[in-house]
């Protein structure tokens, strides 16, 4: 197994060794001069080497900031550094043990997250639900020792870690030993593709305690992990079921069927007269005025009203698109201009971001942060409905060689103090302490006049009391936005945001993106790049005064 380590804690593991290296095809596609050497230690374990043949590229591995690794080649063409994989871990999910005991990381998600194993529930919904995963999940119910209890397949798993191996076992053998065991929870099986290291070519997996560090998804080396669950919650329940529905009555279904009529004329009274609900179905999203009293109701809108104001959401009307989703522009009854942002069902921003988008942007009042039109939740469905600001956002002047003439230093300048107040009321004069947690360029809109205008709240935090600073186990953002404190530890205050702000301002009187390694590519960055040149101005005006 891959294993990266942060001091003495494990912060990645890669899947468990079953033959898949053995060849060198892997990693001749990366370079056809590597090789790669296994061979077995003295202590018993298998160890395999890569080396480069005369003449091969050099590579190495790039452990940035944040944790994340990254495999580099020498491009003799271009003279420069080029990565020849994606980073890895790619997502926070992927981070050792992320998910909790018996949770799993779905990465054939388009934006993986955590789930339960089948069979399991979250040990704390509330905390899974605002995206805290570390108390895992637990069994929904019991094994009975000496029952007849199942074994699940659950296919393209990465084998949790902290198991034992069953040396010389066949796969009927391996489920025997789990099976009369009453400890074992789960058993993997694989057929080496080679023997020639130890002689075995079987390698039987069981795990007698919490399974920890489960993926899913289609990489190499993941495989079938057989989970054991308790007879009932396969079939037991069907058989419940099968016994008890010829016992219910006819007049028991007459009491269901008026008990839902009732529910039903209920129900239709929280409807207005074109037939819209009043409250979003997430929850009731009244707005307080901080005192604990209720001011007005979050304007809603249909969905059928938000088709027609957008054509049916053609591409005409498409504005952009991010992680998110997609923006449209609309025209609300016939006259009034609008973006319309469509959640993705696919989107990090789920029910809880998009209730706190909602909301937070409702309490706030200030020229410089976007205003909300309305909102609209219907089934999957889930959009935000802003003013229409024609300019777009600042990202696309900043990085755009035909638009970047535009920005004058002026308009820059304005610009820059624009966002800044928008981010002092958000701080300081607003009825309560708001984080952003997701400032950047492409999250600065601009109206007609280039007047900046901060928006996405979806990420946002409210401070409240005497509250300062906070934790998360969920670092949501942007990397290079966020700071080192953020990115690594999950703490966040106001200083958050104003390290986002003044690299956003740097971007701003660079035209450089953060990312980016242009025009300065002997740096890895523009924070770096803008420290060492800051640094040699200062030494270059001590020795002109000292001259």
């Amino acid at each position: 197994m891959t294993f990266v380590w942060n001091g003495s804690v494990p912060y990645f593991r890669g899947a468990v060794w079953n033959g898949y290296v053995s060849s060198n095809a892997g990693l001749q596609a990366v370079s056809p001069l590597m090789y790669l050497t296994i061979y077995m230690g003295t202590d018993g374990e298998t160890y395999s080497t890569f080396g480069l043949s005369d003449g091969s590229s050099r590579i190495f591995y790039k452990v940035d900031y944040s944790g994340k690794t990254t495999l580099w080649r020498w491009n003799t063409s271009l003279t420069d550094w080029a990565p020849v994989a994606p980073l890895w871990p790619a997502y926070r999910c992927n981070l050792y043990g992320y998910c909790g005991a018996y949770g799993y990381c779905d990465n054939t998600e388009e934006i993986p997250t955590c789930k339960c194993l089948d069979g399991f529930d979250p040990s704390n919904k509330t905390e899974w639900v605002s995206g805290n995963f570390s108390h895992g999940c637990l069994r929904k119910e019991e094994l009975q020792c000496g029952g007849e209890d199942n074994f699940l397949t659950l296919p393209a798993m990465k084998a949790p870690d902290k198991f034992v191996r069953l040396w010389n076992k066949s796969y009927d053998d391996c489920k025997v030993e789990c099976s009369k065991n009453c400890s074992c929870v789960a058993y993997a099986y694989t057929n080496l593709s080679t023997s020639y290291i130890d002689g075995d070519a079987t390698r039987c997996l069981m795990w007698t305690g919490e399974l920890i560090d489960v993926e899913k998804g289609r990489t190499i080396g993941y495989e079938n992990l057989y989970l054991r669950l308790a007879a009932l919650s396969r079939k037991g329940r069907k058989n419940i079921v099968i016994e008890v529905i010829p016992a219910i009555s006819a007049s028991v279904l007459l009491i269901l069927l008026l008990a839902c009529l009732v529910w039903f004329c209920k129900f239709k009274g929280k409807h207005d007269k074109k037939g819209r609900p009043k409250r979003l179905i997430m929850g009731d999203l009244r707005i307080s005025d901080g005192l604990g009293k209720e001011t007005h109701e979050l304007p809603f809108i249909s969905f059928k009203e938000i088709v027609t104001a957008t054509n049916n959401f053609s591409v005409s009307n498409l504005l952009g698109q991010g992680g998110f989703g997609k923006v449209y522009k609309g025209l609300l009854h016939g006259n009034k201009e609008v973006a319309v942002k469509r959640l993705g069902r696919g989107s990090g921003q789920g029910a809880i971001e998009f209730r706190n988008e909602v909301v937070v942007i409702a309490k706030l009042q200030h020229k410089n942060l976007v205003r909300l039109v309305c909102y609209c939740v219907q089934g999957d469905e889930k959009l935000l409905i802003y003013e229409y600001l024609p300019n777009r956002s600042l990202d696309t002047f900043l990085f755009n060689s035909q638009k970047k003439p535009m920005l004058h230093w002026p308009t820059r300048f304005s610009i820059i103090k624009g966002v800044a107040r928008g981010l002092l009321y958000l701080h300081r004069d607003s009825r309560l302490m708001i984080i952003h947690r997701d400032l950047k360029t492409s999250n600065i809109l601009l109206d007609g006049d280039m007047n900046p205008k901060i928006s996405d709240f979806g990420m946002a935090r409210i401070f409240g009391g005497d509250e300062q600073q906070a934790n998360t186990n969920r670092v949501v953002g942007t990397y290079g936005y966020m700071s080192p404190e953020y990115a690594m530890e999950g703490l966040f205050s106001v200083k958050s945001d104003v390290y986002s702000f003044g690299v956003l301002l740097l971007e701003t009187v660079s035209g450089i993106r953060i990312s980016s390694t242009e025009n300065i590519k002997e740096f890895p960055n523009l924070i770096i790049y803008v420290r060492l040149r800051f640094v040699i101005a200062n030494v270059c005006n001590s020795f002109d005064h000292v001259t």
